[in-house]
């Protein structure tokens, strides 16, 4: 017998007592025991895991000779394929196996079970993002502690005190090392940045996208206060503080958010954009002029993958705020007429309107008028022209509203009142 059979002989019967242990009890059901017994047996069985996944790395990170045997890329591949797992999760394990062999502490806390693989992950990423130049000593130093801080907080603290652990051991240079390790990981985030976009076929799009965290936080700052501003000081209840319908504060938050970045994107001034092929940033919608006064009826829009659909009604709404240029086209696809220069208000208009209204100008809507949107009463598809009496002040929802062909509405003489069509 060689001495490699001795050594993985105990290995492999180790294993094996664990799993005809477990199948003699398969059938067991803990409904059965006592709130202690379960206590004791989810902490031990957690332990437990932590165990056999520390065999299975040490294994994973000794294994090349399988893979060559086998002609697969490395040892994550073979066993994608063997053991029918998702390939990304092994090659993650396969990583974390390298990790550990520099790893002493956490591999002996893995061991006994006192560190779980999700600590044991964050812990090696931690102490791999310090710089080599540390020196091994605050490096073994950074290690340990992060260890022993592992009996009492889970991966996420982990995660923050790692990112701290300079504080502890070498406060004199913590803040400088900080310094580089965020220039370095924005970066990074930088470099990475992606934004894509999926025509999913049924008038929606997917977008997906990395990006740094910092320019994240700023849109959802943005988003979050024209999702939801609250006006509290003069008593207004939080569920009327959402587009003056209290059947919006019920709306899964993000769906809201999703609503308050198309409005973000309406209210962008494309005069401020670059040039963009030569010509001014421009979106150009095209129209018929029969479906221009019909309630059910399509218009087009200029993209940068051609032209498409979209109903007439929202085409009318987004020429009233977003700075939209309307082609309105004969029969045969003629233009007949390309927008007009005064059809927006102008700023000095809007801050007159703005003054006037203080509200979103729908029976019972509390938004205030910086977070809405400027309607035409005589809307541009009829001929209606660009003055303050012409105006009124809609928030996203209302403005929504008015242009949705199942509604009627009324002027009053302190606001806009809907009725949905019977």
């Amino acid at each position: 017998m060689t001495v490699a059979s001795l050594v993985q002989q105990p290995l492999l019967a180790a294993v094996e007592t664990c799993r005809e242990a477990l199948a003699e009890v398969a059938d067991a059901q803990p409904l059965y025991l006592s709130t202690t017994e379960k206590e004791q047996l989810l902490i031990q069985a957690t332990r437990l895991a932590a165990q056999v996944e520390e065999l299975r790395l040490r294994t994973l990170a000794d294994a090349g000779d399988v893979a060559v045997v086998h002609g697969a890329r490395d040892t994550a591949a073979w066993l994608a394929h063997a053991a029918h797992i998702d390939p990304a999760p092994a090659r993650a394990d396969l990583h974390l196996a390298h990790a550990l062999e520099q790893r002493p502490h956490v591999v002996e806390a893995m061991r006994t079970g006192t560190v779980s693989p999700a600590q044991a992950r964050v812990i090696t990423a931690a102490v791999g993002d310090l710089p080599d130049r540390l020196g091994p000593e605050i490096l073994d130093d950074a290690e340990a502690r992060l260890v022993a801080y592992a009996a009492e907080f889970g991966p996420v603290e982990l995660r923050r005190l790692g990112r701290r652990i300079l504080d502890v051991l070498a406060p004199e240079i913590a803040e400088a090392e900080e310094a580089r390790r965020l220039e370095a990981e924005e970066q990074k985030a930088r470099d990475k940045a992606s934004l894509k976009f999926r025509d999913l076929g049924d008038g929606s799009s997917r977008l997906s996208g990395v990006l740094p965290t910092t320019a994240v936080e700023r849109l959802k700052t943005y988003l979050d206060a024209h999702t939801n501003p609250r006006r509290i000081t003069d008593g207004t209840d939080v569920a009327e503080a959402v587009d003056g319908n209290p059947d919006l504060a019920r709306t899964p938050f993000h769906r809201r958010r999703a609503w308050a970045f198309m409005d973000l994107l309406e209210l962008i001034d494309p005069d401020a954009l670059p040039v963009h092929g030569g010509d001014a940033t421009t979106v150009v919608v095209t129209i018929g002029i029969d479906e221009l006064r019909t309630d059910l009826a399509t218009a087009g829009i200029l993209t940068t993958e051609g032209e498409e659909s979209m109903s007439a009604s929202e085409a009318r709404r987004l020429a009233c705020q977003a700075k939209i240029l309307p082609a309105v086209l004969d029969g045969r696809g003629r233009v007949l007429d390309l927008g007009r220069s005064a059809r927006l208000f102008q700023p000095a208009q809007r801050v007159a309107i703005r003054l006037r209204d203080h509200t979103c100008r729908a029976e019972g809507c509390t938004i205030p008028a910086r977070w809405c949107h400027l309607h035409h009463h005589d809307p541009w598809s009829r001929g209606g022209t660009t003055d303050l009496d012409q105006a009124v002040t809609l928030c996203a929802h209302h403005h929504q509203r008015i242009h949705d062909h199942r509604y009627t509405h009324e002027r009053l003489p302190d606001g806009i009142r809907f009725h949905r069509r019977t």
